[in-house]
């Protein structure tokens, strides 16, 4: 009966002994699921790591290729701007060549118009000397300043040839109009004021305002002759220049026709 306990301690022993020996397989495998754990979490943390840097590099490949982009966008844009450039200069180089030629051509236009607009008044100035003389001091007035104008260096020659064309438009104009004026007859103390009335050049009239007195000029003799029996029909021309008068038919003094012969 004393050995009973015995093989009960001695049991228990071999308990424990089989507790120990379950429990170090459980032990060993929570042990090594740890490490697997932990080694997916630092494979996690590489990955993530590599990923940022893979995004970081293709963020600056992505920025290179714009940039680069920009640039060949950039390039284009500077070349198409250098040859409009390029065909400006080349534009703006034919007219400097061009505006030195007009200049040269001015000079030699300045040399040869200069003497035509000479020519021009003097003809003009002996064209009222021996046209019929109605406003004589007006037309000679205007000839004179025309030959001052052209003494003048702070005129352009434009302005002169313009001012000379004007004044034989006038002239031109005189022909074809029919006028009515007052004005002096006669020189010194035989002077008298009278009234004028032109039709074109073929008449010059004219008639002291008590029409006591008629007369016209004839271009043939170059001189004034009184004829008072043009009275009625010198009276009724006035009245039709100043547009006192319906229009009507005329009769009037005209110079004879003159042979010409070549």
């Amino acid at each position: 009966m004393k050995r009973r306990p015995l093989e009960i301690a001695g049991n228990a022993a071999g308990a424990v002994l089989v507790a120990l020996a379950v429990l170090s397989p459980v032990q060993a495998n929570a042990q090594s699921v740890d490490d697997v754990a932990a080694a997916q979490t630092e494979a996690d943390k590489a990955a993530a790591a590599s990923q940022k840097r893979i995004n970081e590099i293709v963020d600056k490949t992505r920025d290179a290729a714009s940039r680069y982009a920009q640039a060949v966008t950039d390039t284009e844009s500077l070349e198409k701007y250098n040859k409009h450039l390029a065909e400006q200069v080349k534009s703006q180089e034919a007219e400097i060549a061009s505006i030195e030629r007009q200049l040269i051509e001015i000079e030699t236009t300045t040399r040869e118009v200069q003497p035509l607009m000479e020519r021009m008044v003097a003809t003009l100035e002996q064209f009222v000397s021996v046209d019929v003389p109605f406003l004589l001091e007006e037309r000679t007035r205007r000839v004179q300043s025309l030959k001052d104008l052209l003494a003048r260096a702070d005129v352009s020659i434009s302005e002169k040839y313009r001012r000379i064309l004007e004044a034989y438009q006038i002239e031109l104009e005189y022909g074809r109009t029919l006028e009515a004026y007052e004005g002096r007859l006669g020189d010194g103390p035989d002077a008298k004021t009278v009234d004028f009335v032109r039709l074109g050049r073929i008449s010059l009239m004219y008639q002291t305002p008590d029409g006591m007195e008629t007369g016209y000029w004839d271009q043939n003799k170059k001189q004034w002759v009184r004829d008072d029996s043009y009275a009625h029909r010198v009276r009724e021309a006035l009245r039709v220049a100043r547009k006192v008068g319906a229009p009507d038919l005329l009769t009037v003094p005209v110079p004879a026709p003159v042979d010409v012969r070549s």
